[in-house]
């Protein structure tokens, strides 16, 4: 058997699964990505995968994630999707990027001490760099802006890099405020409530993001309730906030107002949904719906999602505003704030269009996937 047809069937053996592509090309029922490459060096032990989605709007801009994944194929699919979610949030932002994102898979038994980050990430901006600009990478999962600095030395498409005297470096404050604004924006569009004080906020995830945004819902008066892996997070969530605390595989039943997914993806899925009790959806997490049809199935329930792309796009405003040398703090907060203001418009498409929100969103950003004006 050649390896090409051992790797044909292993994708048909399991193109079922939902953590698994189809295709080596794209997505399943989707137009093929303009370019996936898969790069190794032997000598760091890098395994990294990039896929640029689409460059009609730009260069495509996506961070770069470092993850253990259970095979090399669930983190193509991951590149996939991430990819394809970057050239829909980027549109919505009205961002002159495209889309594109990469995957460094981290071995099982990633030991820090046993293993030269810096070297893999230079092999990893190689990488990038061989892609001439048509791919611009920035933070993750999984990564830092000491891992961007490094990769500065070796290829200028990289941003979220702190800078003396200018505006950059780490985007997740930026990120949790744009999904701040949107739960404020929902909250008064769905429930009728002109202020977050007293509403009960469930946070999935304490992140660099979820910890911000828990600041952000604590100043306006939210009543938290958190999960997450690190005990000590949380503990310190429930010293600062005056948080609930639940188990992981608890957090989204939680008795709430608003679920806000800040983890990884697919968290929304036919097995959770069912046992979700709070009215509104917004949260942090790419790809938060393991399939389309389950944004449905939220609708069906009377749950209003607000799609990951619309409301997380503060952290991806923030790199390529850096990245094009026109960030200014205030400046780019007030863009980020703008966010709200959509979350709104995409309220009022959903009642005329008597859709979902996320088939509504689909709609709206691949209509913006043209080179801008």
């Amino acid at each position: 058997m050649n390896a090409m047809t051992d790797l044909s069937r292993v994708l048909a053996d399991h193109a079922s699964a939902a953590s698994i592509p189809s295709s080596l090309f794209g997505l399943p029922d989707q137009p093929a990505h303009e370019r996936v490459l898969l790069a190794a060096d032997e000598q760091t032990g890098l395994k990294a995968i990039l896929a640029v989605h689409s460059t009609a709007r730009g260069p495509a801009f996506g961070g770069c994630r470092f993850w253990t994944y259970d095979n090399e194929l669930a983190a193509l699919n991951d590149a996939l999707r991430l990819s394809q979610g970057m050239s829909l949030k980027n549109a919505l932002a009205d961002l002159p990027f495209g889309g594109g994102k990469a995957v460094i898979l981290k071995p099982a038994q990633w030991n820090a001490s046993q293993f030269d980050r810096p070297a893999l990430f230079a092999a990893f901006a190689r990488a990038v760099q061989s892609l001439a600009g048509s791919y611009i990478t920035a933070e993750d999962v999984g990564t830092t802006t000491a891992d961007m600095l490094g990769m500065q030395q070796i290829t200028p498409y990289v941003s979220g890099i702190p800078r003396a005297g200018a505006f950059g470096g780490d985007p997740s404050p930026k990120t949790a405020w744009g999904v701040f604004v949107s739960i404020r924006a929902g909250v008064r569009q769905v429930l009728g409530r002109e202020s977050l004080e007293g509403v009960r906020v469930a946070l999935q995830g304490l992140g660099a993001v979820g910890w911000h945004l828990a600041e952000f819902l604590h100043q306006a008066g939210a009543k938290l309730v958190v999960a997450d892996i690190d005990a000590a997070k949380v503990a310190r969530a429930v010293e600062q906030f005056g948080a609930q605390a639940v188990g992981v595989h608890e957090i989204l039943a939680a008795e709430v107002d608003v679920v806000a997914p800040n983890a990884l993806g697919a968290t929304l899925n036919a097995q959770s949904i069912p046992a979700l009790r709070a009215a509104l959806v917004c949260g942090a997490a790419n790809n938060q719906l393991a399939t389309a049809a389950d944004g449905d199935a939220l609708q069906a329930r009377g749950i209003t999602y607000l799609p990951d792309y619309l409301v997380n796009a503060g952290g991806i405003i923030s790199v390529a505003r850096e990245y094009r040398n026109e960030g200014e703090e205030q400046a780019v907060m007030a863009e980020v704030s703008k966010i709200g203001d959509r979350v709104v418009e995409l309220l009022e498409r959903v009642k005329h269009e008597d859709s979902t929100p996320g088939r509504v969103a689909d709609a709206w950003a691949r209509s913006k996937l043209v080179k801008p004006a």
